[in-house]
C-alpha cells in the first residue's frame, strides 16, 4: 500500500488525512473512495480543471503529465509547478503529500 498525505483544507478535508491507495489507482479515486469530495465534473476524463491538485512531495515519482493534461492544466486556478490533475496521477510506491487548492474553476457544486 502506498501512503497519501492530504493537507488540509478548509471544506472538503478540515483536518487533513493519511490515506493507504493501491498502486495503479488513480489520486482521484483514492481521494473520493475515501470521502473526500473533490469535484470532478468531466467524470475523471481528463477533460476540465476541477480535480486540479498540488503534489508538494513525491512529484518527481509520477509519471509526467501527458500534453492534453498540461493543456488542461493551463486553465486551473492556482496552477503551481507541481500541479496535476488528479484523475490523471496514477499512484505508484512512494509516498505523496497532496494539497488541495482553495478554489476550482468550477465555481458551482451539486454539493453546495
Amino acid at each position: 500500500m502506498t501512503v497519501i498525505k492530504l493537507k488540509p483544507h478548509k471544506e472538503l478535508c478540515p483536518d487533513g488525512a493519511v490515506l493507504e491507495a493501491n498502486p495503479g489507482q488513480t489520486l482521484a479515486e483514492v481521494l473520493l473512495e475515501n470521502d473526500v469530495k473533490i469535484e470532478h465534473a468531466c467524470e475523471l476524463s481528463c477533460a476540465c480543471t476541477t480535480c486540479h491538485v498540488i503534489v508538494r512531495k513525491g512529484f518527481n515519482s509520477l509519471d509526467y503529465a501527458s500534453e492534453e493534461e498540461e493543456d488542461m492544466l493551463d486553465k486551473a486556478w492556482g496552477l503551481e509547478s507541481e500541479s496535476r490533475l488528479s484523475c490523471q496521477v496514477v499512484v505508484e510506491s512512494e509516498e505523496l503529500e497532496i494539497e488541495l487548492p482553495k478554489y476550482t474553476i468550477n465555481m458551482v457544486s451539486e454539493e453546495h
